[in-house]
Parts: C-alpha cells; sequence; structure tokens
C-alpha cells in the first residue's frame, strides 16, 4: 500500500482514505475463512531521505511506528477498526532498508514509501511435512 495514501509526510496518523483502504482489506480477510486463519505481518518502509523534526528521530522509528499503527486499526474492534484477531498479526519496521527502486528521484522515494501486509508462510504447507508421515 503506498504510505501516502494511507499517511501524511512523515507522519504516523491514518489519513481518512487510508482507513477506508484498510477497512476494505479487514473485510476481505474476515470473509475468507482460510485467509482469516493466516499470519500477517505489517511492514512500513520509508524512503532514504533523513527526518527534521517531528516525534521521530529517524526512519526507523516511523516505519515501526506506521506499521503498529496499521495492526492497531485493523485489529481494533469494528466499527472503528478492521475487527481482524490481533494474535495473528505483527508489526515490523524496515526504514530505508529494503527499498524497491532506487531513492534517487522523488518519483522513486515516493514508491519506497509503503506499507505491506506479508502473508506469512505456513512453514508446514512449504515443506509439505504431511508428506513425510505416510
Amino acid at each position: 500500500l503506498p504510505g501516502d495514501v494511507l499517511f501524511d509526510s512523515s507522519k504516523a496518523t491514518l489519513r481518512k482514505d487510508g482507513k477506508d483502504i484498510l477497512g476494505q482489506v479487514a473485510e476481505m480477510i474476515r470473509n475468507d475463512a482460510q485467509l482469516s486463519a493466516r499470519e500477517f505481518q505489517v511492514a512500513g518502509h520509508t524512503d532514504a531521505k533523513p527526518l527534521h523534526g517531528g516525534p521521530f528521530i529517524d526512519n526507523w522509528g516511523l516505519s515501526a511506528m506506521r506499521a503498529r499503527t496499521v495492526v492497531e486499526f485493523l485489529t481494533q474492534a469494528q466499527p472503528d477498526g478492521g475487527g481482524l484477531n490481533p494474535a495473528k498479526w505483527s508489526a515490523a519496521g524496515y526504514a530505508e532498508t529494503d527499498p524497491v527502486v532506487p531513492n534517487d528521484t522523488d518519483e522513486n522515494r515516493m514508491k519506497n514509501r509503503r506499507v505491506e501486509l506479508v502473508i506469512q508462510p505456513d512453514v508446514e504447507e512449504m515443506l509439505n511435512l504431511g508428506s513425510l508421515t505416510k
């Protein structure tokens, strides 16, 4: 999810549009039994520009708090949040360490400011451990 849709620049408070989008994501997950049984990580990412002023001393803090804010919204009880199971969610901040493109233009920096909702792999599925017991 593009960071600029969810948050204002250098902020970790969800915008109204961000809440609307995350509400739709939560509804999709809630209505899919297989998906809602999975575990998720919200990964916050920033561009490489240093922060100047504000509550965060660096991009690590901003990216981690944005991820936490998304988890908090998705797991908050409805109607104010997504109503998802908090035991299935975690948050991580990556700052500028995992860019999708080089941080060399304004357009590229905008692409790097994002929040990813990552479906965690099920180790048993990956290894197909069930086949070992036959």
